[in-house]
């Protein structure tokens, strides 16, 4: 049977109120199917919007009254870190997979970016990119790219890879390389950035899109940094989730209702995002595509959104402390999951679990490496003009291999292989490279004195015993990958 979960973060109202059983919950995780029950909780902690990062081992939370992110190990079910920042952190983002994540991606109070690998504690900075705070991040599903959306208005797209290359120029020097500038701004709000997601594609016409306080969404081709359409709503939007099929988005708003925006609803005989008739002219969404619009009641501000796995159910977080499940199909807020007393200003969507013969992740993080400032690499650095040029050699990965390391190791003597290759790929050395350099010693070794016939039958047989043994521990080798 799957089993599907969610984990939700609150904020801290700091009003006195009656005590409940989740009063004291900072963030919890939550079975939502086959029945919704509380699964683990974790105290000691109040993020704001965009402030929460969830992988397979831990979670990642941002505080909202500290320079500090919580880190909570979802094994062990603890806090594991405390781990401040010069500045206050605005919103956090996970780049790569869910099993294997190991960079977090965070935006500053004053608009810098920084990068964190979880795996080594190498820590990245940016110069101020943005004006004010940047809100929101997301990142692509390459993990090649990150936006960064602002209170300024602005849109930044970063490449993630030229920000780790070892051959950047250092942040904290005085000139700085255009690797850590970004790849390109945004420009087409007028407004404040609330919200970013990018499309589920991995390939180049992927989009991504944009919510902001002006009362727009933008769709962009954030390849060309060109705007695909842009569509008029009613209301400023607070939250955006893309639905997995790419064919629709849903937003939520202050009053508590939620509006779905079908890319489809016009015929086109193409792309209806890269359609030039319907590029050019704005959309405003039909009123009737708006759910859950109450009159004469107070309003339940909704402050995040999420989609199960099958799209069929659309969770929201309110400023209530209530999370609520919202019927696609029907559309219409049927179900009240669960009410945390404070406002839920986070949900992430865990992948369900129960499918048979489950693939496992090639390397699992125990525990995090808290980043750290290494002096050494400003050095290297300023002896080389700015660039690190290799990696440190205190560059140190501290994570677990789940499975046995795959090595491309030749079934058979049939398959030509280059010397070069054979000896790339080789567990150790080729027979034919410690044949050559046995001969080349013994021949430096007596320059003047060829070996006579007993010395040199001498080390033939020792080559080939040497050859046999080698022989033998490479189909032991092979034996064991196999098993």
């Amino acid at each position: 049977m799957l089993t599907e979960s969610f984990v939700a973060s609150t904020q801290s109202s700091g009003s006195p109120e009656k005590p409940t059983p989740t009063k004291d919950i900072g963030i919890c995780v939550h079975n939502y199917r086959p029945l919704p029950a509380i699964k683990s909780t974790f105290k000691k902690s109040s993020t704001q919007e965009n402030c929460l990062a969830v992988s397979s081992t831990h979670v990642f939370a941002a505080q909202a009254d500290k320079n500090v992110v919580h880190v909570y190990n979802r094994e062990r079910g603890n806090q594991e870190a405390v781990v401040p920042f010069a500045e206050k952190i605005t919103s956090l983002a996970l780049a790569g997979e869910y099993d294997e994540a190991g960079l977090l991606v965070l935006g500053t109070d004053g608009g810098r970016l920084i990068l964190w690998e979880l795996a080594t504690g190498r820590q990245v900075s940016t110069a101020q990119s943005h004006l004010q705070p940047i809100k929101c991040l997301a990142v692509d599903p390459t993990s090649n790219f990150a936006l960064s959306g602002s209170l300024d208005s602005s849109l930044n797209l970063w490449a993630i890879k030229s920000l780790l290359s070892f051959s950047a120029t250092s942040s904290q020097g005085a000139n700085q390389s255009p690797s850590f500038s970004p790849v390109r701004t945004l420009s087409g709000h007028k407004a404040a950035i609330n919200a970013v997601v990018f499309g589920h594609s991995s390939s180049s016409t992927n989009f991504a899109i944009s919510a902001s306080q002006d009362k727009t969404c933008v769709i962009w081709d954030y390849f060309s940094g060109q705007i695909l359409h842009v569509y008029l709503l009613q209301d400023p939007p607070r939250c955006l989730v893309l639905d997995p099929a790419d064919r629709a988005f849903y937003t939520g708003y202050e009053d508590g209702s939620v509006q779905v925006v079908d890319f489809y609803a016009k015929p086109s005989l193409s792309n209806p995002l890269y359609d030039t008739d319907l590029t050019n002219t704005p959309t405003q969404p039909s009123p009737t595509t708006r759910w859950g619009v109450t009159q004469g009641s107070d309003p339940l501000p909704l402050l995040c959104l999420q989609l199960s796995y099958d799209s069929t159910a659309l969770l929201s977080g309110h400023e209530n402390g209530k999370i609520q499940a919202w019927d696609v199909a029907k559309r219409d807020a049927s179900t009240e999951v669960t009410d945390l007393s404070s406002p839920v200003t986070n949900l992430c969507m865990l992948p369900p679990t129960g499918f048979p013969d489950p693939k496992p992740p090639r390397l699992k993080l125990h525990n995090v490496i808290k980043p750290r400032y290494d002096s050494s690499l400003d050095e290297v650095a300023a002896e080389n003009n700015g660039s690190y040029n290799s990696v440190p050699s205190n560059y140190t990965l501290t994570a677990q291999f789940t499975s046995a390391l795959s090595l491309p190791i030749p079934h058979s003597k049939t398959e030509a292989q280059s010397t070069f290759h054979e000896s790339l790929t080789h567990p150790s050395f080729p027979l034919a490279v410690l044949e050559q350099g046995i001969a080349e010693l013994e021949s430096s070794s007596n320059p003047h004195h060829p070996a006579d016939d007993s010395e040199t039958s001498t080390l033939r047989t020792q080559n080939a015993a040497l050859a046999s043994e080698l022989e033998a521990a490479l189909q032991r080798q092979r034996k064991a990958i196999a098993e």
